[in-house]
C-alpha cells in the first residue's frame, strides 16, 4: 500500500474510533462539520508526505480551541485559514476550510497552536505533528473545556501513533510534555523530551527544539 492509500486508511480507522461521552471524536462519520475536519488533515498528511518530515512532535490531545475544530493537530482556526507563509502551509488557498460548530464561534486562537508554529516558522522547520491521544477530552456536558486523557485513551492513541511511526521514517521522535513522554515510553520508543510550551513552558520548549533540530 502506497503513502497515499495509507493516508486515507488511517483516517478512516481515525472517524471509526469509539469513544466515550467526554471525548469528541472530530472526524466521525456523519457530521457535516466532522467533513471538513477530515479532508483538512488529509490535505495536511499530504502535505506532509511531499515534505518528508524527519521528525515527529508528539504532543498530548486537541484542545477545544485547536484541532477540536480544524481537525489539523496542535492547529488552530487562525493559523489554518491564515497559513504559514514561512513554511507554505495551510491557508484557504491551499484548500482548507472552516467548520461552523454551534457554540464555537469566538474561538479562533489557541496559545500552543501559536506558540509551535510561531516557533518552527522562526525556525524553518516541519516536523510531523500529532496527539498521543487525536481526540478532544472534556470535563463531561462542558465541550468547551480539556481534560488529561485517560490511560484508556492512551492506550487508543497508542495504536494510532504506531501507524504514524510505519508510514515515515523518521530520524528521531519528539514528546512535548509528560503524557507523550509516558505513551512513548510504554511503547519502547525512543524519543526526546521537551516541556510543554503552554503554562510558562515557551522559553524551555523552544531552546530545546532549537536543540534538537539543530537550528541556530
Amino acid at each position: 500500500m502506497n503513502t497515499v492509500a495509507r493516508i486515507d486508511s488511517f483516517i478512516s480507522a481515525l472517524s471509526q474510533a469509539q469513544l466515550q461521552p467526554d471525548a469528541f471524536n472530530e472526524y466521525a462519520l456523519g457530521n457535516p462539520d466532522n467533513a471538513i475536519r477530515r479532508a483538512n488533515l488529509k490535505l495536511y498528511l499530504r502535505a506532509m508526505q511531499m515534505r518528508k518530515p524527519a521528525a515527529l512532535l508528539l504532543l498530548e490531545a486537541p484542545g477545544y480551541r485547536g484541532c477540536r475544530l480544524t481537525g489539523v493537530p496542535v492547529t488552530s482556526r487562525r493559523i489554518l485559514l491564515e497559513g504559514s507563509e514561512a513554511l507554505g502551509m495551510f491557508g484557504r488557498e491551499a484548500g482548507f476550510r472552516d467548520v461552523g460548530d454551534v457554540g464555537f464561534e469566538r474561538v479562533h486562537g489557541e496559545q500552543s497552536a501559536t506558540i509551535v508554529w510561531g516557533t518552527l516558522a522562526e525556525m524553518r522547520a516541519l516536523p510531523l505533528i500529532w496527539n498521543a491521544f487525536p481526540f478532544h477530552p472534556h470535563r463531561a456536558g462542558n465541550p468547551l473545556s480539556n481534560r488529561k486523557p485517560r490511560q484508556a485513551e492512551l492506550a487508543l492513541g497508542a495504536d494510532f501513533t504506531r501507524q504514524l511511526l510505519a508510514m515515515w521514517a523518521f530520524e528521531q521522535v519528539i514528546a512535548v510534555g509528560n503524557v507523550a513522554h509516558e505513551l512513548l515510553c510504554k511503547q519502547g520508543i525512543a524519543c526526546h523530551k521537551l516541556r510543554h510550551p503552554a503554562n510558562g513552558g515557551k522559553k524551555d520548549f523552544v531552546a530545546g527544539l532549537r536543540a534538537l533540530l539543530a537550528v541556530d
